[in-house]
């Protein structure tokens, strides 16, 4: 492996104080100084000349190197202006790192639109390519970003990123667990999802006051082959659990209001034959699946 310049504390409170600034909390600035962990994250990713990486978080550029090193294209967004520039330095030299300095969300529901676009410029002009997302993600940003690559129109091959602990445990949660979510459900309806190590708060600096992880998530084709509308799919695993302890029943004639009868969601229930005490967080995924595409069915067709 290369030699590369160690992102010790040392280092970045001397960088910082020569250009006199701060970490800034609001956009969840919390920098890597385990070279080991870096590593770490490079090598699940599994990094090839073919893949064009996203990354959320430029930072000071430390993992954008060791990426540049080994992917065909890095496409890296950092909100921070300061940032922006410190890490510049660090890049210079590399032809196949593209920076954006912008925030990379245009709302919590959806990326700005020239992140996504450069991708799409990056993969072609690499034959075969593949899309990736490697980060060492803002807290504050994470749920939104993994969660809503997967209703863009460029699926990641995978996404190798460090976030919350609990987040990656809400992720990978089973049926009848506190953690067992809508996300639960929506990442594993479409990806094999695994935490690669759980990450005490002494390996950045400033240090969180909680522990992180770094989860690795690869979409599987045949699993999201399953899912006839996604955006139905999403709409409604999200209503589901907006009330988790309510009887299914109930959270079903809420979310089908204005589209289904009460009576019409009693019928489908007891035609299927789904209990009527039941509750959303103890069905697995395959079986929520199931369960929306028997309502997609139902749902009327619109009026021309």
């Amino acid at each position: 492996m290369p030699e590369y310049r160690n992102q010790t504390v040392t280092f970045l409170t001397q960088k910082f104080r020569e250009i006199g600034i701060q970490p800034v909390s609001k956009h969840g600035q919390n920098f890597l100084i385990d070279m080991n962990i870096l590593n770490l994250i490079v090598r699940s990713a599994d990094l090839s000349r073919k893949d064009v990486v996203l990354e959320v978080g430029t930072g000071t550029g430390t993992l954008s190197t060791r990426m540049a090193d080994q992917a065909g294209h890095v496409v890296t967004v950092e909100i921070d202006e300061h940032l922006h520039q410190l890490s510049m330095e660090e890049l210079i030299d590399f032809e196949n790192v593209t920076m954006l300095q912008f925030d990379v969300l245009k709302n919590k529901n959806n990326f700005a639109p020239k992140v996504l676009e450069t991708v799409k410029e990056q993969l072609a002009l690499i034959p075969d390519s593949n899309f990736k997302l490697v980060s060492n993600l803002p807290y504050n940003i994470a749920t939104p970003i993994i969660s809503n690559l997967l209703r863009t129109d460029i699926l990641p091959k995978s996404m190798t990123v460090t976030i919350q602990k609990e987040l990656g445990e809400r992720i990978v949660a089973r049926p009848r667990t506190k953690d067992y979510s809508a996300l639960s459900i929506w990442m594993q309806s479409q990806c094999d999802c695994e935490i690669v190590r759980i990450l005490p708060p002494t390996v950045f600096w400033p240090r969180p006051k909680v522990e992180s992880a770094i989860i690795h998530l690869v979409l599987n084709p045949k699993k999201r082959a399953r899912i006839v509308d996604i955006e139905f799919f999403h709409k409604f695993v999200r209503a589901l659990f907006f009330h988790r302890r309510k009887f299914l029943r109930n959270v079903l004639q809420s979310a089908m209001k204005g589209i289904l009868e009460k009576k019409e969601v009693d019928a489908i229930l007891q035609k299927h034959k789904y209990r009527k005490d039941a509750r959303a967080e103890e069905f697995e995924v395959e079986q929520i699946i199931e369960l929306a595409e028997i309502f997609r069915q139902a749902v009327p067709e619109p009026e021309e």
